[in-house]
């Protein structure tokens, strides 16, 4: 019988049971950290940390006294290995139990992401040329962040380069491309664009076509194509693995990755081992959104060194010389970085780790004035301050980011009944599928989770009866003209993948049919309703959902009550799918609380990556 306040599910338990059948034991101590590694795994952790976990385990009543006793307990078991042996579960000396295949993953991307983090050769006199073509001389004194992650990307084989919102992710990266084929002069250099979900590739892919300043020869070299992650690996029905990994790699000099804070610890490991070694890897991203739904937070522990972040002399130096930025070294970073026990050795690290210099972040946006509301709440969100952000949302000049009581549960339809026809009213009146698109991704409703009298379901529901009262719509049958659909499971045949939003129009090439409509780099491309993978209504999304997008405006609706889904970081990302302004719908103490929540995945990423604990907050 589980204890009171301990919740495990079926899967739970029966994890938990079939460790200790394998290690022959009904040790209560084992059986109650299986169950928790099992839990904390569904719910993003890629471990668990026997010392944070103490408190539940004692509480359950299933023997744990003190955690010397219970790590003294667990070892004692087959089933219980140190990093490096071949055991289902795997206890390293800092406490962390793991699934053996989630120690691999982080043990092999950790090992990987170093050995790329070295400098290596480049052409100065090319690359001071190019940078100053590309990147114009910024004001006196100003440092041009955009300009250092490119001079970071080229002189090494990993980078990455986060910053919010409008801070030019996309658009650095574009000319990262153009100096890289500048560096080769023009010789072949294979290219690979790729993102987490179709949706975000879309977006990508969009940007690169926007082009870049350089000579015709070269751009026509940058590839245009976007495709996800699983694509470019190689998905195979019915496995986990991939046509692509360490004995077969991906045969590109250069792979970008986008939104790749979504991304998750297997994937990226997956993705990593694909790799030859001469090619540079790129990661794109905002490091405070929303993680993957998946186990991991690979893009924040990455940016989260555990100290302040600065740079080498050495890069201080280069940066000076080659883009006249100037630059703070790292000022407590001393003594070389020893792999824990039981991980495998990355080498004599000199002085401090060289991943220091890959790890850009942008900080101007060039979205948000330092009059926006957007911009100075989601800073606000960002550091937990929800009171100030609160404030903010009050100030007269704030009109682009509103707060407002969120209605009882059977007055919500009334409530939103002017928002939905102002927002979802115009694209309806469209007679084409390329403006019907453009007006669609105006506006949109984000929820915070899906179930509940707040949840999605429930709001598309809303939405298309008040547009039916106002005779926009017609539903009733299987679909109906203006439906917007949000694909739900990939299917790479049709080239439809999870996230990708379509819609339902009549389509006058075939007698007024309806078609799905989906936005493509040559146009539109049209898809029989029949023939649509698993999909569902999308007026309204989740916030995990809308990662990767944006769109004018914004109206986050958050329930009547607290709900642990409910964190800083959902409230951050939600904010910053906007462009022009937000709308939120919620009390005043529960957006408080769900911005003094934050997120926390266990991981030892982060330690084997920079050799100390992380910064928490």
């Amino acid at each position: 019988m589980i204890p009171e306040g301990i919740q495990f599910n079926e899967i739970d338990q029966q994890f938990a049971s079939f460790i200790c059948r394998q290690a022959g034991s009904e040790d209560k101590r084992l059986w109650c950290a299986a169950a928790l590694l099992s839990r904390g795994v569904v719910a993003g952790d890629v471990c668990l940390d026997l010392a944070a976990a103490l408190a539940d385990g004692s509480a359950a009543g299933y023997g744990v006294a003190d955690l010397e006793t219970w790590v003294t307990s667990l070892r004692a078991h087959a089933v219980v290995g140190e990093p490096g042996e071949f055991a289902p579960l795997v206890l390293d000396p800092a406490n962390r139990l793991y699934l053996h295949r989630y120690w691999r993953y982080e043990d092999q991307l950790a090992a990987a992401i170093l050995a790329r983090g070295a400098a290596v050769e480049f052409d100065r006199e090319v690359l001071a040329a190019s940078l100053a073509r590309l990147f114009p001389t910024s004001a006196a004194g100003a440092t041009d962040w955009q300009r250092v992650a490119a001079l970071a990307a080229l002189t090494r084989r990993f980078c990455v380069i986060s910053g919010g919102p409008g801070t030019g992710k996309t658009s650095t990266v574009v000319k990262v491309l153009a100096l890289l084929l500048e560096q080769m002069g023009g010789r072949d250099c294979r290219i690979a664009l790729v993102a987490p979900t179709g949706k975000a590739a879309a977006r990508l892919k969009e940007s690169i076509v926007k082009g870049i300043d350089c000579a015709a020869e070269l751009r026509a070299l940058i590839p245009e194509d976007v495709s996800t992650i699983h694509r470019l690996l190689g998905y195979l029905k019915g496995s986990a693995s991939f046509r692509h990994h360490r004995d077969n790699p991906l045969p590109f000099d250069v792979i970008i990755v986008d939104e790749a804070s979504m991304v998750s610890l297997p994937l990226m490991a997956k993705l990593v081992d694909a790799l030859r070694q001469d090619t540079r890897l790129i990661l794109l991203g905002d490091r405070d959104q929303l993680a993957s739904v998946e186990a991991g937070s690979v893009l924040g522990d990455i940016c989260n060194t555990g100290a302040v972040n600065g740079f080498s002399k050495a890069f201080v130096q280069l940066a000076a010389e080659l883009s006249r930025d100037q630059l703070d070294e790292e000022p407590d970073l001393t003594g070389a970085i020893t792999p824990a026990k039981g991980m495998q050795s990355y080498g004599e690290v000199a002085g401090r780790s060289e991943l220091g210099d890959a790890v850009v972040l942008l900080r101007k946006s060039y979205r948000f004035s330092e009059n926006s509301g957007i911009g100075k709440v989601s800073a606000l969100v960002n550091v937990g301050n929800g009171p100030a952000a609160l404030e903010a949302m009050r100030d007269a000049g704030c009109s682009d980011l509103l707060l407002a009581d969120a209605p009882a549960p059977g007055e919500l339809g009334e409530a939103l009944a002017s928002r939905i026809l102002e927002g979802y009213g115009d694209y309806l009146a469209e007679t084409s599928p390329e403006a019907a698109f453009a007006r669609f991704g105006e506006f949109r409703i984000l929820c915070a989770m899906r179930s509940g009298p707040f949840g999605v379901e429930a709001v598309n529901r809303i939405v298309e009866e008040r547009l039916a009262r106002a005779g926009l719509v017609k539903p009733g049958g299987r679909w109906y003209p203006g439906e917007p659909v949000m694909i739900t499971r990939n299917d790479y045949n049709l080239g439809l993948f999870n996230g990708d939003i379509g819609l339902l129009l009549p389509d006058p090439e075939n007698g007024g049919e309806l078609r799905a409509y989906f936005p493509s780099g040559s146009g539109m491309r049209k898809v029989l309703p029949l023939r649509l993978p698993e999909h569902e209504c999308a007026f309204a999304m989740t916030v995990h959902k809308s990662q990767g997008s944006e769109f004018d405006r914004v109206l986050l609706l958050m329930p009547d009550r607290d709900a642990p889904l409910l964190t800083r970081e959902l409230v951050y990302t939600a904010i910053t799918r906007a462009k022009k302004s937000v709308e939120i719908l919620a009390s005043d103490d529960l957006f408080c609380t769900a911005v003094e929540r934050q997120i926390v995945r266990r991981s030892g990423l982060r330690e084997k990556l920079w050799g100390r604990e992380p910064i928490d907050g």
